[in-house]
């Protein structure tokens, strides 16, 4: 009697920590960073650059569409470079201290119009994010095209 009371609970034990015990390791999938739209974000030190594509009819002319978002108690000047015939080409975006810019809407102040880079709509582009004092970053961004009715109107 004792030993099948002893096996039932050794039985009742092992289902247990076998049940529990299967996600103990795993990644808890909300705490991975992810971009939740098209686009793809980046750090470059006080800045954040949040949902940045290329959109555009044909790949030869494209409009970078993106938010910056500052933590900085200062202005910065954000430069942006990117590869077009063979020439690094360099554009430059002032983000206001502790505000958000948006750049290629269409009714945003700043736009960039990104040509010659041999880009295909659906492939990605490499553009490279710096300002003085901060490491910078290069990003992969996404080529689309004016498809989706949300996209029209930053056909440049």
């Amino acid at each position: 009697m004792k030993s099948r009371l002893a096996a039932s609970i050794a039985l009742a034990a092992a289902l247990l920590v076998g049940t529990t015990g299967c996600t103990f390791g795993a990644v808890i999938a909300t705490e991975k960073d992810y971009d939740p739209s098209d686009g793809v974000g980046a750090e470059v030190g006080e800045l954040a650059i949040r949902n940045a594509l290329l959109i555009g009819e044909t790949g030869e002319e494209l409009n970078l569409v993106m938010t910056i978002a500052s933590s900085a108690d200062v202005d910065r000047r954000l430069t942006v470079q990117w590869e077009a015939d063979g020439e690094r080409v360099t554009e430059a975006v002032v983000v206001a201290a502790g505000d958000r810019t948006r750049v290629g809407g269409p009714d945003d102040e700043t736009q960039i119009v990104i040509a010659g880079s041999g880009a295909t709509i659906g492939g990605l582009v490499p553009v490279f994010f710096a300002y003085s004092g901060a490491e910078g970053v290069e990003v992969l961004v996404p080529v689309l095209d004016g498809a989706l009715p949300e996209y029209e109107l930053y056909i440049p």
